[in-house]
Parts: C-alpha cells; sequence; structure tokens
C-alpha cells in the first residue's frame, strides 16, 4: 500500500490506495447532490408560507426540478463521454450551487418554478458523468461496491439534510439557509477540480503499480477510441427499454421518501416538521445500507459466479420484491414508528436496485457509458415527476394516501419480471 501526495497540499499524504480515496471523493459527491436537492423539501412549510403556494402547487415545483433533471441527462451524459467527467463534473457543481442560491431569491410560484427547473437541468449529468469515472478507474469486480457507495451518499445527504436543513430553517430562515448550503457546493466543486483527474494514467498521485493494475482490471474498451453513437440503435434495443421501465419503478418509490415523505408524516400523524425530519432520516439511510448490501452482492456474485446476468439480476429482484412489501405494509399500520419502520425496507429495498442497475449501464454501454446510464437515468427521473405530481393528485382525488403506495408496489413487482430478460452480455456499442 502506497502514500499518494494530493496535488495541491504538498506535505499531505494519505495512507490510502488511490481508488479508496476516489470513491470517498465520490461519495462526497453525491452526499453533496442530494444535501441540494433534499433541502427544498425540508423548507416545505416556510417557502409555502411565504409564497402563498398550495400542496398542489408545491408539488409542481419539486417535479419541475425533476423534469429538467430527466430532460438533460442523455445529453450532459454524452457531453460527459466526450470532454472527460473532470470539467464536466466541476461545472456541474458550480452550476447547482449558484442554483441553490437563486431559489433563495425566488418571489412567487412562478420563479420558483423557473429557477427549480433549470436547477433540476444542471445538476442532470452528475450521475452519468460519474458512471464515467467508475468505467476509467475501477477493475470490474469493483464496479457493484463503487456504484453503492456512490449512491449511499446520495441518501446519506439527504437523510442529514431533512432534521438538520428543518433546523436551520426555524432558526435563520429558508432564504438564507438556502445559501448557505449553495456555498458549500461551490467549495467541493475546486476541490473536485484540483484534485481529479479523468484517467489514473494521467493522475500523478496514483503509483505506476496500481494504475497498471486498474487498466488491466477494468473493462476493456472496443477496438477504436469512441464507439459511434446511434440513436436508432438505442431506441431499438430491448435492454435499454427494459432497463429504462425498471428504474422507473424504482425512482417511483424513492422519490416519494426525498420530496414527500416528511409532509406526509406531519399530516398523517400529526408531528412537527423537526420530529418529522428526524423520522425522515431513517428510510433514507436504510437506503444507504441497500446500496452498500446491492453493491457488496453484485461483486460477490460476480466473483463466484464469474456471471453479469446472475451478479446483475440477483440483487435487483430481491431489492424490488422488498420494495413491494414495505410499501403495501405503510398502508396498514397507524404508528408512525412502525411506517417508518416499512418505510425503511422498502427504500432498502428500492436503493439495492441501483447498484445492479448502473452496472448494467455500463456494462452494454462501455465507453458510452455517460449516455447509456443518462437515458436509463432520463426515464427515471421521468417516473420522479409522475410520482411527484401523482402523490397531491390521489390523495385530493381519494383522501387516501393507500392507492399511491399500492402504485409503487404493482411497479416493483412488474421491475421484476422485467429483469428476468436484461442482458448485460449484450454490448450495445461497439467499433468492431
Amino acid at each position: 500500500m502506497h502514500k499518494m501526495k494530493i496535488p495541491f497540499l504538498r506535505n499531505v499524504t494519505i495512507p490510502l490506495p488511490a481508488r479508496a480515496f476516489l470513491v470517498f471523493l465520490t461519495f462526497l459527491h453525491t452526499v453533496n447532490l442530494y444535501i441540494d436537492r433534499a433541502a427544498i423539501s425540508a423548507g416545505r412549510d416556510s417557502i409555502v408560507h411565504d409564497l402563498g403556494l398550495t400542496d398542489i402547487q408545491f408539488g409542481w415545483v419539486m417535479a419541475m426540478f425533476t423534469l429538467g433533471y430527466a430532460l438533460f441527462q442523455a445529453p450532459t451524459g454524452a457531453w460527459a463521454d466526450k470532454k472527460g467527467p473532470r470539467s464536466v463534473l466541476t461545472f456541474i457543481i458550480i452550476f447547482w450551487s449558484i442554483c441553490t442560491k437563486l431559489t433563495a431569491a425566488t418571489w412567487n410560484y412562478t420563479s420558483l418554478l423557473v429557477i427549480r427547473f433549470i436547477f433540476g437541468a444542471g445538476e442532470a449529468g452528475a450521475f452519468p458523468a460519474l458512471s464515467k469515472v467508475v468505467y476509467n478507474w475501477f477493475p470490474l469486480n469493483e464496479r457493484g461496491i463503487v456504484q453503492g457507495i456512490n449512491f449511499s451518499g446520495s441518501r446519506i445527504g439527504a437523510a442529514f439534510t431533512l432534521p438538520l436543513v428543518a433546523l436551520m430553517i426555524s432558526h435563520i430562515g429558508w432564504r438564507l439557509s438556502f445559501v448557505v448550503i449553495g456555498a458549500i457546493g461551490v467549495l467541493y466543486a475546486i476541490f473536485w477540480y484540483l484534485v481529479f483527474r479523468d484517467t489514473p494514467e494521467e493522475t500523478s498521485w496514483v503509483s505506476e503499480e496500481e494504475a497498471n493494475y486498474i487498466v488491466e482490471t477494468r473493462q476493456q474498451p472496443t477496438v477504436g477510441i469512441l464507439p459511434p453513437f446511434s440513436f436508432p440503435k438505442l431506441v431499438k434495443s430491448g435492454n435499454m427499454w427494459l432497463a429504462m421501465g425498471q428504474y422507473i419503478a424504482s425512482n417511483f418509490t424513492f422519490y416519494f421518501t426525498l420530496t414527500w415523505m416528511l409532509p406526509y408524516i406531519t399530516d398523517r400523524f400529526q408531528v412537527d416538521i423537526v420530529q418529522a425530519g428526524f423520522y425522515s432520516m431513517f428510510p433514507l439511510l436504510a437506503g444507504a445500507v441497500g446500496n452498500w448490501f446491492s453493491g457488496w452482492l453484485v461483486d460477490i456474485i460476480f466473483k463466484k459466479k464469474q456471471s453479469l446476468k446472475i451478479s446483475r439480476r440477483v440483487p435487483a429482484m430481491i431489492g424490488f420484491f422488498l420494495a413491494a412489501i414495505g410499501m403495501v405494509m405503510v398502508t396498514v399500520v397507524e404508528s408512525p414508528v412502525v411506517a417508518v419502520i416499512f418505510m425503511s425496507v422498502a427504500i432498502f429495498g428500492a436503493d439495492m436496485t441501483l447498484s445492479p442497475s448502473w452496472s448494467f449501464c455500463i456494462d452494454i454501454a462501455k465507453e458510452r457509458a455517460g449516455v447509456i446510464s443518462g437515458t436509463m437515468n432520463m426515464a427515471g427521473n421521468l417516473g420522479a415527476f409522475v410520482t411527484i405530481i401523482t402523490y397531491p393528485y390521489l390523495f385530493a382525488a381519494t383522501g387516501s394516501h393507500i392507492p399511491f403506495f399500492y402504485t409503487c408496489a404493482a411497479l416493483s413487482v412488474t421491475a421484476i419480471v422485467m429483469w428476468l430478460f436484461m442482458n448485460p452480455d449484450k454490448v450495445l456499442f461497439n467499433n468492431a
């Protein structure tokens, strides 16, 4: 194990392999990503009061972020494939951090809708660009756990954001809270740009031994520099449609926790916002554990079976089964504690599907990992957009939370069937 030197801190050394340090950096990236994203949910009561919004209008505010985020996934993924994740991620982090600050300057419903849409569009390339990082930097048999750790950061960021931002808002107000959160993002972007390089071959703080190991054990590139992208081939790919369909199901469940869970707990169980924020932490933390467990399971199965199909399918199918059971059980309990337990089971399961899903995209895309994972994420976030809008409208129409939760469960069962037909061995683009 060697000690690596951080480029701009000449007297600092860290006794870690370069890959471990990079996972820590990408983990921080996703923590920051979801701190900014989840803050709007924690600020719901104050924002609704100050701007005179209804719950349905606030639903559209959250949904507009997701719509912008979904529509720009594939273009920004292609941008990361072409330009590399270092510069693309730096720009994205700075852009979304500025948008977080601009959220604090909104003065009415329309201005909030516009800023949140731009915010979502600016944040869109984050995870597709991280897929390019994983492709460039990590051996094939480490792909699952790296993806699991990365996505766990987003859950941990959201989990601690909900109670902490709720507490911050109670002391300094929602507008100043958003300014503080945005400033943190800008600082991280600078740090990322100074430290990260697109490949281990061009990174000074990676030993020659480790760089050679990464090059030999990562997924091998196709013939040529970058395989040609074919939109007609993408549209005709059954693999791609199945990947998008199952990811819609996953996001439909998860995004409830990120947007409506805190208001749901507040309204259904009549608790205050700080207590509801505390309750809301646990499903998100369960999601983080689900990401770690699934990432570990993906890699263990691959090492033992040497099968991409089994190592991707089994964790995903187990996850969707747990998601369906958890969402159904939430409807039959009366205690907020028990409801949170079953919600945690559901989110643990839903997040078990992420590592195999994103690993699957890299498997079939290789050097085109950015645009293909972005396409899947676009579909998933269109599902999230529907989630955010469906929940308040269904409740207004039926007076019950139950139809929404049963819809989540039905989609999870459908996704289990989809995974039976997904083939990670079938590379989508190839120069050969």
